[in-house]
């Protein structure tokens, strides 16, 4: 068993690999996914795990600080943060940050994550702010541990004009919303979400195959399906 600690932006990956994974490794994959934050605080306080995928300054600062090996650091693509809707609601522009104010004003719950440690909660928080619109909306909002579990919450809610807040690949991962754009221009995130083995790894040397795997231009289709930008 090899041990993944997480962002959730890599979930989905790591599932549809999981199959290939075993076949080309010997080895199940075992981790938990959340927000990088928390993720992050996790090794630092010690916890073992074989490998982490995080955003790229993360990764770098574990690097830095000891906790991984500087050598094996891979970028495994860049997600975007988008807009969700529920899958039966009707379109709404997002074009502009006009766009998004009238959105985000018009609904009556707004689903993001945790806005302390998650990469689009964090983002999301501040995108609100730079609109003008924090106060008012803040009746409104409604933050998760992570982006999957605010899209879950989302998809069975009963608000008549909810809209959603995270990475594409968490939005794309969950049925019933769907991903209705990207956050506009001047207000928009890319992150580049990074793999490295451990210096506690207990299977190093399979840790560094599952990352090599991920990471492959062969599996670019894969990873554009679910929600990475290459």
């Amino acid at each position: 068993m090899v041990k993944v600690l997480s962002g959730g932006a890599a979930q989905g990956l790591a599932e549809a690999l999981a199959d290939r994974i075993r076949a080309e490794t010997g080895e199940s994959l075992s981790g938990d996914f959340g927000p990088v934050g928390g993720m992050r605080d996790r090794i630092v306080g010690g916890e073992d795990t074989d490998f982490v995928i995080l955003s790229r300054k993360l990764v770098e600062d574990l690097a830095a600080t000891g906790h991984v090996e500087p050598d094996s650091i891979t970028d495994i693509g860049d997600v975007a943060t988008g807009l969700a809707l529920r899958a039966t609601d009707p379109d709404a522009p997002c074009e502009t940050a006009d766009d998004l104010r009238t959105l985000l004003l018009a609904s009556d719950a707004i689903f993001f994550p945790d806005p302390l440690a998650a990469t689009a909660g964090i983002h999301f928080a501040r995108v609100l702010r730079e609109l003008g619109i924090a106060d008012a909306v803040a009746p409104h909002l409604r933050t998760f541990p992570g982006g999957i579990p605010a899209m879950k919450a989302m998809a069975a809610c009963e608000h008549a004009r909810p809209v959603g807040c995270t990475q594409v690949t968490e939005i794309k991962r969950i049925a019933g919303v769907r991903l209705i754009g990207l956050l506009p221009p001047g207000l928009d995130l890319v992150t580049t979400y990074s793999a490295a083995v451990t210096r506690k790894a207990t299977k190093p040397e399979a840790a560094a195959r599952v990352i090599a795997l991920m990471a492959d231009p062969a599996v670019a289709p894969m990873r554009r399906a679910i929600g990475f930008l290459g």
